[in-house]
């Protein structure tokens, strides 16, 4: 498998530890946002949101959006499961994943910083207010959702959830968001990372980490 990717990417770093939770092998072609790669006609032939991740099969197929990658990854390779079997665990991990990959991270990507500083004249200044703004919004529900437990989010191995949060919490990190304020959020981020497969995957150990 190929998995195009970009280091920083809080959407590849789910999908990167998903494969090294699952013991897949892959191989990552860098694609760099900020250069703008992701706009080039061979890339959006491959992934018409010029986008990442997207997910070549062995096949030739191509994959793209980390949710639904994660979903075909789990389907295919189900040990370890992301997703609980229990119907109501399955919809509370689904829930807080969601509440990150779905309330947080579209306002809270690359594009849209670029566009609030190419549309609406936003300095970097008000780029990270509105990062911060967000992330603390999404965050606030977010521990909320989660239960008191001594490690992962929902269950005793990392799911779906965690390696959604783990990601998350790199970018709080990156914009300056102090995590203090959300402490089972933090808990669940120091359990990844204390994860070797998670902690692999993270950005800083990427071959195209700058």
């Amino acid at each position: 498998m190929i998995l195009y990717s970009y280091w920083r990417s809080t959407t590849s770093y789910r999908v990167r530890a998903a494969l090294n939770l699952k013991g897949l092998s892959y191989t990552q072609r860098p694609v760099d946002l900020v250069a703008g790669e992701q706009r080039t006609d061979a890339y959006t032939a491959l992934n018409p949101g010029q986008g990442v991740p997207a997910l070549e099969l062995d096949d030739g197929t191509v994959l793209t959006q980390s949710l639904s990658i994660l979903d075909y990854l789990d389907a295919t390779y189900p040990e370890p499961p992301l997703l609980p079997s229990d119907p109501l665990l399955r919809a509370r991990v689904l829930a807080a994943a969601h509440t990150v990959a779905l309330d947080i991270h579209p306002v809270n990507n690359l594009r849209v910083v670029a566009h609030l500083k190419t549309a609406h004249n936003a300095n970097q200044d008000q780029a990270q207010d509105w990062m911060r703004h967000w992330m603390a919004e999404g965050f606030s529900a977010l521990e909320a959702l989660l239960p008191d437990r001594a490690t992962f989010a929902f269950t005793d191995t990392p799911g779906l959830a965690d390696l959604c949060i783990v990601a998350q919490c790199y970018n709080a990190h990156r914009w300056g968001l102090p995590l203090t304020p959300y402490p089972k959020t933090a808990r669940i981020e120091a359990a990844c990372l204390a994860t070797p497969a998670i902690k692999a995957a993270a950005p800083e150990a990427q071959p195209d980490a700058s």
